[in-house]
C-alpha cells in the first residue's frame, strides 16, 4: 500500500507549522514502520522544488507560486503533475487531504481519496460566527464531491460540520488524532513552581487574550507564577500581528503583573515536550478545536492540564479526572482551574497518573495507527 497525503504544512526546520503538520509527521513515521510507503506532496514555503526523506517519509515541497490571481491554478497543476509522476513509478493506493484539498485535484483510476476532517471553512465559519466565503465554500463543496470516504477526528468536527456539507453517504469513520507517546512521556523532577504554560498558535481563537487576562487574578494568591507562551504569531488580514496588539493593548493594562508573562515565539517540534515538562500546568483555553492536539500531548506526560469544556473538550478531558475543563470566554473560570490546581497538590497528581493511563487508551499511536490501516484496508474490500 502506498498513502500519498496532501499538506503544505509538514514541519520543515525554520518554518512554523500548525496541528495539521505534526499530524502527518505522526502519522506518517508510523505508517512507514508498519512497511506502509508514504509520501506528502505540498506547497514549499520558497520558490523552490526541495525533496527530503524523513524517518522513511518520502517529502516532496514544491516551487511556490505568488502570481497573483493565478497562484492557486499553478500551485494545484504544480500537485496534479506530482501526483501523476509519482504514481507513474510506485502506484499511490489512497491520497489523503483536509477538507479543501481535493478541489482542484483530477482523480486518477483506482486511487481512493479521503478528507480528513481538522476543520475546514464551514465548520469555523460556524464556530467564529461568521460569514461563509463563497470561493472557500465552493472548494470545500467540490472537494467532499470527489472523496471517496471520511475520516473525522472527533464527533464533533463530525456533527457540526454535516450540518452545511454532505458526506454523499459515502463511508465514514471517527477515528482520533494520534499522540507520539514516545516523545510525549513523563520528564520527573523538571517541574518549576507556578509555571503556567501555554503551546499554540498566538490568535484569539486559541483564548490566549483570556488567559492573559485571568493571570492577573492568579497572581494574587500566587505572586511567584509566571505565564510562558510558545507559538507562532497570527496576522490580521491588513498584516499587523495580534501577538504585538496584545503587548500594546493587553499587558499595559495589567500593570507591574505583565513583567512575568513571556513571549518565547515558535518551537520545534520536539522542543515541546521540554516546555510541557517545566509547567505546574498546562493551559489551552480554545474557544473552538476539532480534536486538539496540544491537551492529550502534555496529559501523556502526566502534566496537570486545563482544556476547553467547548467543541471537543468533554471527549479529550474527563473534567476532575484527567483534567479540568474551563469556559475559555471567562477569564474568572480559566484562572479558577488554574488556582485549584495549584492548591489542591493531592489531587492534582492522581489526576495525572489518570491522565496519561486515558490518553494511551485513547490516543496511544499503535491503537490509532491500526485503525487507519482498517479503514484504508475497508476501502478496497
Amino acid at each position: 500500500m502506498h498513502i500519498c497525503f496532501i499538506t503544505h504544512e509538514y514541519p520543515k526546520v525554520g518554518f512554523p507549522h500548525g496541528g495539521i503538520g505534526s499530524f502527518v509527521k505522526t502519522i506518517a513515521t508510523a505508517l512507514v514502520q508498519n512497511n506502509i510507503k508514504v509520501s506528502v506532496i505540498g506547497i514549499n514555503y520558497t520558490a523552490k522544488e526541495e525533496n527530503e526523506i524523513d524517518g522513511g517519509v518520502m517529502i516532496y515541497r514544491l516551487k511556490k507560486s505568488n502570481i497573483k490571481g493565478l497562484a492557486w491554478y499553478i500551485n494545484s497543476k504544480t500537485i496534479n503533475e506530482k501526483i501523476e509522476e509519482i504514481h507513474s513509478r510506485a502506484p499511490i493506493s489512497i491520497i489523503e487531504a483536509s477538507e479543501l484539498g481535493f478541489a482542484f485535484i483530477k482523480k486518477i483510476k483506482d486511487i481512493k481519496y479521503i478528507i480528513r476532517l481538522h476543520g475546514g471553512h464551514h465548520f469555523f465559519a460556524e464556530a467564529e460566527n461568521r460569514k461563509i466565503n463563497p470561493w472557500k465554500g465552493f472548494q470545500e463543496k467540490h472537494s467532499f464531491k470527489k472523496s471517496d470516504a471520511f475520516i473525522a477526528v472527533s464527533n464533533y468536527v463530525k456533527t457540526h460540520t454535516e450540518k452545511y456539507l454532505s458526506y454523499n453517504n459515502k463511508p465514514i469513520a471517527y477515528i482520533n488524532n494520534p499522540i507520539n507517546i514516545l516523545l510525549f512521556k513523563p520528564f520527573p523532577g523538571q517541574e518549576v513552581a507556578r509555571r503556567i504554560v501555554f503551546v499554540g498558535t498566538v490568535c484569539e481563537k486559541k483564548g490566549i487574550r483570556q488567559l492573559i487576562q485571568a493571570f492577573p487574578l492568579i497572581k494574587k494568591q500566587f505572586p511567584e507564577a509566571t505565564l510562558e507562551i510558545y507559538g507562532r504569531d497570527w496576522f490580521y488580514p491588513n498584516g499587523n500581528s495580534y501577538m504585538e496588539m496584545l503587548k500594546e493593548k493587553e499587558l499595559p493594562q495589567l500593570g507591574e503583573v505583565s513583567k512575568d508573562i513571556h513571549f518565547h515565539g515558535p518551537i520545534a517540534y520536539d522542543k515541546i515536550p521540554s516546555k510541557y515538562a517545566q509547567a505546574e500546568v498546562c493551559v489551552f483555553p480554545s474557544h473552538i478545536e476539532t480534536q486538539g492536539l496540544v491537551a492529550p500531548e502534555a496529559m501523556a506526560m502526566e502534566k496537570a492540564v486545563v482544556f476547553s469544556k467547548l467543541g471537543p473538550g468533554p471527549e479529550t478531558i474527563l473534567n476532575y479526572e484527567t483534567g479540568l475543563l474551563c469556559d475559555p470566554h471567562i477569564p474568572i473560570d480559566i484562572a479558577d482551574k488554574i488556582l485549584w490546581f495549584f492548591l489542591n497538590q493531592e489531587k492534582k497528581e492522581a489526576i495525572e497518573k489518570k491522565a496519561r493511563v486515558f490518553v494511551l487508551k485513547k490516543y496511544g499511536l499503535d491503537n490509532i495507527v491500526n485503525q487507519n490501516i482498517l479503514f484504508y484496508e475497508s476501502l478496497f474490500a
